[in-house]
């Protein structure tokens, strides 16, 4: 079974009302042995999101902004995708006069 770990890297904000602009994340997929993970940002304008002050969002809050931007179901799709080829491969490297 995968488990899924998202996490808020870093925001940017504004000074002045410190309105979220940028969020940078990460994902990290666990498959027994097997890992894959992906790291972007999403941006935001205040048209996108009702204004939070600052100090009253939480880690859970955003990384939900950043969920709904992304599609959660689409991220985590596309990483166990990553961690099933790591399970089944189909191709392998190699030289055929090397053993």
């Amino acid at each position: 079974m995968t488990t899924f770990n998202w996490n808020v890297v870093q925001t940017n904000y504004n000074t002045i009302d410190k309105f979220i602009t940028t969020v940078h994340y990460t994902v990290n997929a666990v498959d027994g042995e097997f890992t894959a993970s992906t790291y972007g940002t999403v941006s935001y304008t205040q048209e996108d999101k009702a204004y939070i002050p600052y100090a009253d969002l939480t880690q859970a809050e955003v990384i939900g902004w950043v969920q709904d931007s992304l599609g959660q179901d689409t991220v985590e799709a596309s990483l166990t995708s990553q961690i099933e080829a790591q399970k089944n491969p189909v191709q392998e490297t190699g030289l055929p006069w090397v053993s």
